[in-house]
This record gives C-alpha cells, sequence and structure tokens, in this order.
C-alpha cells in the first residue's frame, strides 16, 4: 500500500489534487444543503456592471456579476490562457510537438475522440425519442472533452511517467483542447453574436505585440521591473477578454489572441514540460507567476459547478456518460487505426495498439471542461444537473482503464 501511495504522490499534480477537493466540496454541500449551494452561486457581487450575466430589464440589457461568473468567465480564463500557451508552443515554435508527422497519428485520434462521443451521444439522444432528443440535443459537445489534468494522472500510474503513451495522450489531450475551444467559440456564444467587438481583441493583440517593442520594454538591454514588463499585456488582456464578452463568444477564451505577443524562448521544451518552468523568456515567467493563483481558481472552480445533486439522472446523464466511455475509446482507436496501419504511419516506438486501447479509455475522463461546457450548454436547472452527473460519474473511465489495461497484459515502465 505505501508503495501505491508513493506512486500516487509522485505523479499527482497540485491542480488535481486542489479540483477533486472542490468537486468533493461541491458535492457534499449541494447534497446536504442544495438551497444554500445554489444561492452561493448566484450571489450577487455588484449589479448593473459592465461585465457579468446578461439580463434583459424592460428591453435593457444589464450585467450581474455574480460569483459563478467571476470563477467561470473571468479567472478560469487564466487557465485557458495556459492551456492555449501550451497549445501555440506545440504548433508554432521551433521543434514543438505538433509539427510535421509526429503529431498526424495524435491528430486523428482525437478527431476519433471529439466525433465518435458526439455520434454516440446523438444517436443514444434519438433512442429516446424526439422530445427528449430536443431537450438535450444543444449538449452535444459536453463528452467531446478530456480532461487533461486527471487524464495524466491515470496514464502515469498506468504506462509510467517516461511511456510513449503518457507523450501520447498528452499531445491528443491538447488537441482536444484546441478543437474544445474552437466549438465552444463557434457554437456556443453567450450572447446575440456581435463579431465588430472582436476588432478590439485583435487590436488588443497587435498593440501588445508592437508597443512594448517600440518603447522598449522588449529588445532592449535596460533591465525593467518585471511588472512594467508585464504591464502591457495586462492592459492588452482585459481589452482582448472585454472584446469577447461583447461579442457573445465565452469571454473565458479571451486571453488567447494575446498569448502570441508575449515574448517567448524560440523552442518548444514540450507539452507541460517541467524544464518550462527554468526558462527565462517573460511568457514561461508569467505562466509560472500565475500557477498558484490558478490552481486555486480551479479549485473554486470545482466547487461552483461539481455540486450535483445525486438523484438528479437523466437522459442528459445517460448520453453524456455514454458518449464519453463508448465514443471515446472507439473514435480513438479507429482514426488511430487508420493513420498508424493504413496510412502506414505508425505509433510511437515503445506503443503498441494494447496502448492505443488504453489511452481511448483514459481519455474518456471528460470532468473539468465537460463540466465548463455543460453550464454553457444548458441553462440552470435539471438538465444541465444531470448533463453534469454524467460528466462526474467519467471518472468511471480510470477504473476501466486500469482493468483493461491489466487485461491486455500493458506493462508499466519503471524510470531509470
Amino acid at each position: 500500500m505505501r508503495r501505491h501511495l508513493k506512486r500516487v504522490k509522485g505523479v499527482i499534480h497540485d491542480y488535481s489534487l486542489l479540483l477533486i477537493i472542490g468537486a468533493i466540496g461541491a458535492m457534499l454541500w449541494a447534497n446536504t444543503s442544495p438551497q444554500n449551494y445554489k444561492n452561493v452561486l448566484d450571489m450577487v457581487i455588484l449589479d448593473h456592471f459592465f461585465i457579468g450575466h446578461v439580463h434583459i430589464v424592460n428591453g435593457v440589457v444589464e450585467r450581474v456579476l455574480t460569483l459563478q461568473y467571476l470563477i467561470n468567465d473571468v479567472f478560469m480564463s487564466l487557465f485557458f490562457a495556459i492551456a492555449g500557451k501550451e497549445i501555440w508552443e506545440a504548433c508554432a515554435l521551433r521543434g514543438g510537438a505538433m509539427q510535421g508527422k509526429k503529431a498526424v497519428v495524435p491528430f486523428l485520434a482525437t478527431i476519433g475522440g471529439m466525433a465518435g462521443p458526439v455520434t454516440v451521444y446523438l444517436l443514444i439522444a434519438h433512442m429516446y425519442g424526439e422530445s427528449v432528443y430536443r431537450e438535450v440535443v444543444n449538449g452535444w459537445a459536453i463528452p467531446t472533452a478530456t480532461d487533461i489534468a486527471f487524464s495524466v494522472l491515470i496514464a502515469r500510474l498506468i504506462f509510467g511517467v517516461k511511456h510513449p503513451a503518457v507523450a501520447f495522450l498528452l499531445l491528443l489531450a491538447i488537441v482536444d483542447d484546441a478543437g474544445g475551444l474552437l466549438i465552444l467559440a463557434a457554437f456556443y456564444p453567450t450572447t446575440e453574436l456581435q463579431p465588430q467587438w472582436l476588432l478590439l481583441s485583435l487590436t488588443s493583440s497587435i498593440g501588445a505585440y508592437y508597443i512594448p517593442r517600440w518603447i522598449g520594454l522588449v529588445g532592449s538591454k535596460k533591465h525593467h521591473p518585471l511588472w512594467m514588463r508585464i504591464m502591457p499585456y495586462g492592459i492588452a488582456g482585459a481589452l482582448s477578454w472585454y472584446g469577447f464578452q461583447e461579442s457573445g463568444i465565452h469571454p473565458a477564451l479571451g486571453l488567447l489572441p494575446i498569448i502570441p505577443a508575449i515574448p517567448h524562448a524560440d523552442n518548444d521544451t514540450g507539452i507541460f514540460a517541467e524544464d518550462s518552468k527554468y526558462q527565462k523568456d517573460l511568457l514561461n515567467i508569467i505562466e509560472h507567476r500565475l500557477k498558484t493563483f490558478v490552481q486555486v481558481v480551479l479549485f473554486f472552480f470545482g466547487l461552483v459547478n461539481a455540486g450535483v445533486v445525486l438523484n438528479v439522472v437523466g437522459p442528459a446523464t445517460t448520453v453524456v456518460f455514454l458518449g464519453l466511455m463508448i465514443g471515446k475509446p472507439l473514435g480513438i482507436f479507429i482514426l488511430g487505426f487508420i493513420g498508424a496501419r493504413v496510412l502506414g504511419l505508425g505509433l510511437p516506438e515503445g506503443m503498441s495498439y494494447r496502448e492505443l486501447v488504453v489511452v481511448g479509455f483514459i481519455a474518456a475522463i471528460g470532468f473539468t471542461v465537460a463540466l465548463f461546457v455543460a453550464t454553457v450548454a444548458f441553462p440552470s436547472g435539471a438538465t444541465q444537473d444531470a448533463a453534469k452527473m454524467g460528466a462526474v460519474l467519467s471518472f468511471a473511465a480510470a477504473g476501466v482503464a486500469i482493468l483493461v489495461a491489466r487485461l491486455l497484459g500493458v506493462k508499466r515502465m519503471t524510470s531509470k
């Protein structure tokens, strides 16, 4: 037992642990005092404010800043910015993990891992009948999500830290997140779309790139305090976030346009690599300065989103859960096999089709982003709670993955 606990301690991430604690706290709170829990979520911080949920009062648009909006739409933008940083590094920088042939098979597997859950979700919804289908159809994107934190944790427990299947899963999860961000932006606007406001985000991004260079904060040999170097990007990020809110696109994505404008080292150290904390470029410095705050944000994200009453189970629970548990592994294996065998691109050295099957089940853990999409796809109420329950139950994929790994004889690679 001590050996297993040591192994868990060695691979678990702080943000995973805090998210779990927040989610458990939410479940306990919501099931012991549901009305109190709901009142806290809807607690008004500022009324008639310039950011917040939209309300139409006598034909006039007003915004109300609630606790849940502050966490989900404002603070979570920092989490998505860090995820966006990893995506951009892998795609754009020298030696990035998503460049060339090495990214093709994980990319195809990711497409399968998104298309499979959507297909299963909609098929099962159709089987329920027209009325249920209309009730749940807008949540089709919920099971497309793969939770990076928990999936990496389980992958390392099963395969070992240095196994190529872990890197494969990381790459798959990153591409999955990129696809999820595009889905949120394209299919889940928060209000009526007003794309002209995105010009503010575009202008902010361009300004964030050029202005610091014009005034000597970038490229100058003169030493400037860190707060002065960060300030232009903070201002640009706030403006870009506001542009997303006003455009109707989910504002949690509002910092993404600023990421490429921040000075960065020329090479990619790897997706979520520990080495990045030793980089001296401004983007990595900002990421690691934000790390503790983002961990706290993820705790509160779990606390305000995972509070599902256990008896709230319905068709949305079934379609989300089966979309993840059946659609994810099936889609990942089919398109991964096509890329590796049919197209002749192969799997990473040291990884076989047995590991690909296990990766598919691990990727079915759709907790964090699935909860986030559920809050966007459905209004507060029974359907949203039932969909969230499906996302919470997807933790079962971890146990299934461990069982399948043992049945297939997958060996754990020990660190040397």
